[in-house]
């Protein structure tokens, strides 16, 4: 055996926690052989992607980029929306096509290229773009790139479950956050080196590193050495929609997994609401946002590796635990923003409690992720993936909605207590989850 691939075995059992890499379940002999250098391959692809979407970001880089070429204010309503729901709606009408590949890493690369190229397109529009149809080109770009995210997320799912052994998924998870939390703190830094609004080149710039982070990604998942999968039981959009309301009438487990994950929803709202209220009470625009980001990547650094580990031992209770953390989170966030005191007219109150929120959305999205990757088996795991993903994106468009409106009559505050008591409710929902690891 070459140095390099005993090196490469020696840091994959070190960051595992296991001493003997051989040691595989749920997946094929000669994919057991090949678990460490996918292991990294994964961390890699990962790392991509993460940076991509945090340069590329519908909440962050995309309303600056509609305020740079003077597009339309309602436009920017838009981009969150179209980003989320996006990707994850239509994921139950490409299980089938997904299905019907024996190797299913090659829609995942398929997916990367076309949101590289969708990030090239963006970043051309910083330069040439402008008014009304400089903003609608944007919204159609990100329904494209949304759409490619969609199709690289399900068959990202696929190809881990083929290539990455039970009890090792979280693992690969957790450290992919990690290294994700890193790379939204050099963000972050970047960011808070700008003056108030970009300049379109700047803009132009991050976009294009997101192009290539993006490129990353689909490089490393053509690399992974993936095993011919079963090709029976390819469905047209309209079978898989039957297949798919069969699945959550007969399986009671998969559909009590979704209405847990329906109320994890909380965690994911509240992130913007605290955000909205340190700029609110602290009166600061891009800085504040700046530590915002910061606390946000250290916060992942530190969590995600934790809870991976903890998710291979009961994704269950890491589902529980963090909808409890959240509604904690979301009583602190209230609290402080109803107490008196020029303290509270800081971000950094706020800033603590969005770093907090942050730990604990890490532990819902590994949680879940985990769960319904480990529940499936073999040949069902695209489908409950993609269907699980496609009620979650109705969901988004309207609880997201829903909590639009009650946030602007209700205010911030009393909106997160509301959202406890949702998160509440998915810790109970999530408890009575059974174990599937």
């Amino acid at each position: 055996m070459a140095a390099p691939e005993i090196s490469q075995r020696r840091l994959y059992e070190w960051l595992t926690g296991e001493e003997d890499s051989r040691m595989c379940r749920d997946i094929p002999d000669e994919a057991c052989d090949e678990q460490p250098r996918s292991f990294f391959l994964h961390l890699v692809a990962s790392l991509g992607n993460k940076l991509a979407d945090e340069l590329a970001s519908a909440r962050l880089v995309l309303p600056w980029l509609l305020g740079v070429i003077g597009a339309p204010l309602w436009m920017v309503g838009l981009l969150v929306p179209i980003r989320e729901a996006g990707a994850l709606l239509p994921q139950l009408f490409v299980a089938g096509f997904i299905r019907q590949k024996p190797r299913r890493k090659w829609v995942w690369v398929a997916g990367g290229l076309l949101q590289a190229a969708a990030a090239a397109a963006l970043a051309l529009l910083a330069l040439a773009g402008s008014g009304g149809l400089g903003g609608a080109l944007v919204l159609g770009v990100l329904v494209a790139l949304s759409l490619a995210r969609g199709l690289s997320s399900i068959a990202t799912k696929d190809v881990l479950g083929k290539t990455i052994a039970k009890r090792r998924r979280g693992t690969l998870m957790g450290w992919s956050g990690s290294v994700a939390g890193a790379v939204t703190l050099a963000a972050g830094g970047v960011l808070m080196l700008f003056e108030d609004r970009p300049g379109e080149l700047a803009l132009a710039v991050l976009l294009g590193v997101a192009a290539l982070g993006w490129a990353l990604n689909a490089l490393c998942a053509a690399r992974l050495r993936e095993a011919p999968g079963a090709v029976e039981g390819g469905e047209n959009a309209w079978d898989s929609i039957k297949l798919g309301l069969r699945l959550l009438r007969d399986d009671r487990a998969f559909l009590h997994f979704n209405v847990a994950r329906a109320l994890l929803l909380a965690s994911a709202l509240a992130l913007p609401w605290v955000a909205l209220l340190g700029q609110q009470q602290s009166g600061t625009e891009l800085g504040g946002l700046g530590v915002l980001i910061v606390v946000s990547g250290v916060a992942g650094m530190l969590a995600n590796p934790v809870w991976g580990k903890r998710a291979d031992a009961s994704s269950r209770k890491v589902m529980r635990d963090a909808g409890l953390g959240a509604a904690a989170c979301c009583l602190l966030g209230a609290l402080v923003a109803w107490l008196p005191g020029g303290w509270t007219q800081t971000v950094w109150p706020y800033a603590l409690v969005y770093a907090l929120l942050v730990i604990v959305h890490a532990g819902v999205r590994l949680g879940r992720k985990t769960y319904v990757v480990d529940m499936a088996g073999s040949d069902k795991r695209a489908l409950y993936v993609a269907l699980s993903n496609t009620l979650t994106g109705v969901l988004l468009l309207v609880v997201g909605g829903a909590v639009g409106a009650l946030g602007q009559w209700l205010g911030g505050a009393a909106l997160l207590v509301v959202l406890a008591g949702m998160a509440l409710a998915a810790a109970a929902s999530a408890s009575r989850l059974p174990e599937v690891e």
